[in-house]
């Protein structure tokens, strides 16, 4: 793991994605975005990773199916999943699948933050 907190931001919406890049290393936070879910598990950073943000509905691999993707590959990022399009059912599955917030666009800042601060704590090999 990097010794800073790495994010990782799977958003192919590009103002999206440099949204909230921008907003969280603003707060002190390293981001990179990556424009779909076969880029960032291509990537050397995949691994560094101490968040992951990604939207459920991506070109290529959706977010659910890379939330699916890692867990199957051990690779316990604590996942944000966010949604342009809110469903229950779209929510259980995530939070379902382990993640650990589940946000409706247009995203609020401080829910985002909050978010992430919880992932922070949840990150693998650092105690609760």
């Amino acid at each position: 793991m990097s010794p800073t907190p790495f994010i990782a931001c799977v958003e192919d919406d590009l103002h999206v994605s440099e949204a909230i890049k921008g907003l969280l290393e603003a707060y002190g936070f390293t981001v990179e975005a990556f424009a779909s879910a076969e880029d960032f598990l291509g990537s050397d950073r995949l691994g560094g990773a101490s968040c992951l943000i990604t939207d459920v509905n991506l070109q290529g691999m959706s977010g659910l199916q890379l939330q699916d993707r890692l867990a199957a590959a051990g690779q316990a990022i604590p996942t944000i999943v966010i949604t342009g399009f809110p469903d229950e059912r779209v929510r259980a599955q995530a939070l379902g699948a382990g993640a650990i917030c589940f946000l409706a666009k247009p995203i609020a800042t401080e829910d985002l933050l909050t978010c992430v601060r919880a992932a922070m704590v949840r990150r693998p090999g650092e105690e609760m």
